[in-house]
């Protein structure tokens, strides 16, 4: 796979598009038997979603169960796929609050939104777009969250720039992603994975904690959660915006 900003971009285009058809069709998009701790499996409180919101999580956590939300938040989902982690916050935020969803898949947003709708859920809204460049006023969301999207940008420092800007005074975000040990070179990322597999471009866990306090956060922490491969995790990433 070539790791050129334009070809990364369209080859996770192409792979979450196909993800979005299978999930139309009634199949689980997500990911065999030795993807131990992706998609749906995260998850406990699926009951009231539509059966193709899980059927299109492709993720490597649950992000709704370390971002603390509350009624009334603003909550940012970047890389939204099939909506998934956006009904849940709504849920979650409940009336007086608002989901956002952003994915820069025309197919996964069609999915989303029919999910959305099927659901009932009023207070979600999906955007078009990328997170290096994300459609919303500064200031505007009290949580950002995410889930094993993060790896896949060929720009993190604009991703994490974007998050601190859109988030309010005080903002956080709660993101399951997928981190590395600081002991393997690109080289052996991309022997364990590729880019679309969210192996090739995860960074090491002091790149991805340094990155977040370049961008402006405090309090970061990152935790690894299950091992993926030789020096390969799921990980809930954790940090704030400072109030002043």
């Amino acid at each position: 796979m070539s790791t050129t900003p334009n070809r990364i971009y369209d080859e996770v285009r192409d792979y979450y598009a196909a993800a979005a058809r299978t999930a139309d069709s009634g199949q689980a998009a997500c990911c065999g038997p030795d993807a131990v701790g992706f998609g749906a499996a995260n998850y406990d409180d699926l009951g009231d979603l539509p059966d193709a919101a899980a059927l299109a999580s492709i993720g490597c956590g649950n992000p709704i169960a370390v971002a603390d939300l509350h009624p009334g938040e603003t909550v940012l989902d970047l890389g939204s796929g099939g909506g998934i982690d956006v009904l849940l916050s709504a849920k979650r935020v409940g009336p007086t609050g608002h989901a956002f969803g952003l994915d820069m898949t025309d197919e996964m947003l069609d999915l989303a939104r029919r999910n959305a709708d099927d659901a009932g859920a009023a207070n979600v809204e999906f955007l078009h777009g990328r997170m290096e460049d994300v459609p919303l006023p500064d200031a505007s969301i009290d949580v950002v969250i995410s889930n094993c999207v993060i790896n896949l940008s060929p720009d993190k420092p604009a991703v994490f720039a974007e998050m601190v800007r859109v988030l309010r005074p005080g903002g956080r975000i709660g993101i399951s992603d997928v981190v590395t040990e600081d002991r393997l070179t690109e080289d052996e990322r991309a022997e364990r994975g590729s880019y679309v597999g969210c192996i090739a471009g995860a960074l090491p866990v002091t790149d991805y904690t340094q990155g977040l306090r370049d961008a402006g956060f405090v309090d970061v922490s990152i935790t690894f959660t299950n091992q993926v491969g030789d020096g390969v995790h799921s990980a809930i990433v954790k940090a704030t915006k400072p109030s002043t």
